[in-house]
């Protein structure tokens, strides 16, 4: 078959590019990475998990969770699980073997499963009628608390073919307790769809949270807290709490229960620190004023917790009291940590990425002094040429301060153009640790000469509630226009070219990459937008998260001002589009309905002999989470990027994509 000259062109540059040494498509298709990891009692084992991505050229499949564990004391890491997924990893208590959940070949549910530090075969030690999502060990190590589904009974004379009835018959799932030597589950009387539990230190009792149903936009707007008394099952306190929720950590004594939540309804993101009486009620907010987001913590003991913190770009661990007082133990501006996990003596175990690396595996003594990297799962890496990355701040157009990442380019020479790459939520933030991945250009970028701009516009998180409010009841306005005042920054004072800045970003990103590609076509040269959002009245009716939009975005419903939000919406800008667009959208994404790309897609079609290309991935959802639909997005970005950005091409690229991985 005949090939275009930009087809070419990019095959040609493709080529040169790898024997540059500089990062590639195919590169970042094989990124493996610590995903989890987890430290047993003594601090002698640490429990890690290693996603492995799959071929995409031999299978289109989800990564794998290898299970490994690092001794201490011998300073070496053992493979225990490598040929099926290992998920949920524990150390069972007051012993060092692991134990986890997977559905190896022969589950007809996914089980619970034991393996020694040592390896051999794992052990399955409870099967249950549902698959087990989470669970948490009793203190005795006898008993098991879970999350499962119970099998629904078949109805006699049932029709062979039954309709959907949209939103109706859902499933919840139950929590339940069993005793191992007996096997005999008893379900917690807790109404609703449970999605986290934990025992108290003592066992008494469990700490539960649960939402009304199933559907997504109660998970993230009406989950509750509920302690329940482990000998009846029954609820014993409810915490007066209501707004998004993260994680639940016991205090040592059992007395109270610290959680991670929302400041109120209102705010985007569970980033605060509360404290709850066993006996329920309304919880005391702790650091209500802090000026970051609480990612993680542990009791340390009943007065002081340990916890994880984003502040900014930055990342820091730190010990807040429970009258408020708050010590930062350990700041590093050049290692991004995303999760902790502490033993009894307050050894960490860090999973933590740098601009340098993904997710790797390191260790902290209790003193804080710098953490020790344990694991090189790339060390390939160590051998390409990467671009220098930075933190920038600049001022935006009505004084707010904004912060950003840019990573400069290589090999650069004249006036550079720039790929803007937008975060989704847009309760989100970038941080200044590895930010390349199958939708991020990151180092792939700077390989092919061009600088990346990642903007932490108004509404993103780390820099507290206040901050990440700022946006609401404002789509698209100033929000986006932080982002185009961070691109003028740039073109003023890193010699970007003004007529070739690229755009791209997935959900919110891919709103706002539409918005730029439309209402502000005059400032991008090119934009890839994902399962992005381009009608904001039929995005309310089909999407699964309305009453959340309301809460913590919009402020206000659609019908009360139709016209504004149809002037918010990119398809109202659509004829004056000249930016080229590339969209992309998993069919079954329920998130942001493919319906949206559709109705952008057909606008700018009809009404502009613009370059747009809407490319449909079957069986993804918000995100592709398959390998060769990673690597076929990675691809496609960039090579329109490269038609848009370098060749000044109008010609939309090829269909196709043929070009082999390179091992």
């Amino acid at each position: 078959m005949k090939r275009s000259i930009p087809f070419l062109l990019f095959f040609i540059v493709h080529s040169l590019l790898a024997q540059q040494n500089v990062l590639t498509p195919e590169d970042v298709a094989k990124l493996e990475y610590i995903s989890n990891a987890i430290i047993s009692e003594d601090g002698d084992h640490i429990a890690y998990q290693l996603l492995v991505p799959t071929d995409p050229t031999v299978e289109n499949a989800p990564a794998k969770n290898h299970l490994y564990v690092y001794d201490r004391t011998a300073g070496t890491s053992t493979a225990l699980v490598t040929d099926f997924s290992a998920g949920n990893i524990k150390f069972k208590p007051g012993s060092s073997s692991i134990t986890f959940t997977a559905r190896r070949e022969g589950d007809k549910m996914t089980a619970l499963y034991e393996i020694t530090p040592s390896g051999g075969e794992p052990k399955k030690l409870y099967e249950f009628e549902g698959s087990i999502s989470s669970y948490d060990w009793h203190p005795n190590k006898n008993q098991l608390a879970f999350i499962s589904q119970k099998s629904k009974e078949k109805t006699e004379g049932e029709l062979p073919y039954k309709p959907e009835i949209y939103e109706t018959e859902l499933q919840n799932n139950s929590g339940f307790m069993v005793d191992l030597n007996s096997q005999d589950p008893k379900e917690l009387e807790v109404d609703g769809h449970v999605s986290a539990l934990q025992w108290s230190p003592e066992g008494k009792n469990l700490a539960v949270s649960a939402a009304p149903s199933s559907l997504v936009d109660d998970f993230y707007t009406s989950q509750r807290i509920y302690i329940v008394d482990a000998n009846t099952g029954k609820v014993t306190a409810e915490v007066d709490h209501k707004a998004k929720l993260g994680m639940l950590a016991w205090s040592p004594d059992g007395k109270r229960l610290a959680f991670i939540a929302g400041a109120d309804q209102h705010d985007p993101i569970d980033g605060s620190i509360f404290i709850s009486e066993i006996t329920g009620g309304s919880p005391v907010i702790l650091q209500r004023d802090f000026t970051g987001k609480f990612e993680s913590l542990s009791w340390v003991d009943n007065k002081t917790m340990a916890f994880l913190a984003s502040e900014g770009v930055y990342s820091s661990l730190g010990r807040l009291n429970l009258n408020g007082k708050l010590e930062r133990t350990y700041e590093n501006k050049d290692l991004n940590i995303i999760r902790f996990s502490a033993s009894d003596n307050n050894t960490l175990a860090l999973v933590a990425n740098a601009a340098q690396h993904p997710n790797e595996l390191f260790v902290m003594n209790a003193k804080g002094k710098s953490p020790e990297r344990i694991t090189t799962s790339n060390s390939w890496l160590e051998e390409k040429q990467m671009g220098r990355q930075e933190r920038i701040s600049y001022k935006a157009s009505d004084g707010m301060e904004i912060e950003g990442i840019l990573i400069h380019p290589l090999n650069s020479s004249g006036k550079i153009p720039l790929i803007t790459v937008v975060h989704g939520g847009p309760e989100a933030h970038y941080d200044n640790g590895w930010l390349t991945g199958y939708n991020m250009p990151g180092q792939v970028g700077a390989g092919q000469g061009y600088a990346v701009f990642y903007p932490n516009y108004r509404g993103s998180t780390g820099r507290g509630v206040e901050f990440s409010m700022t946006s609401q009841g404002d789509p698209a306005g100033k929000e986006f226009d932080d982002i185009i005042d961070g691109i003028d920054f740039l073109i003023e004072n890193h010699n970007v070219d003004r007529d070739k800045v690229g755009v791209t970003g997935g959900s919110y990103g891919g709103y706002a990459t539409a918005w730029m590609s439309t209402r502000h076509t005059e400032r991008f040269a090119a934009g890839v937008m994902s399962v992005g959002i381009s009608n904001n009245i039929s995005k309310w009716g089909t999407s699964d998260i309305p009453e959340e939009m309301f809460l913590v975005h919009s402020r206000k419903r659609i019908w009360d001002d139709y016209q504004f939000y149809l002037e918010r919406s990119p398809i109202y800008y659509a004829d004056q589009a000249n930016t080229p667009l590339l969209i992309l959208h998993g069919k079954e994404d329920t998130r942001v309905d493919p319906g949206q790309s559709y109705e952008l897609y057909r606008h700018i079609k009809t009404r502009t002999d613009t370059p747009v290309r809407l490319v449909l991935y079957p069986g993804e959802g918000h995100g592709n989470r398959n390998s060769t639909a990673r690597y076929d997005y990675n691809l496609r970005m960039m090579r329109w990027f490269d038609t848009y950005l370098k060749e000044n091409n109008r010609e939309v690229p090829e269909t196709s994509l043929a070009l082999p991985m390179s091992h």
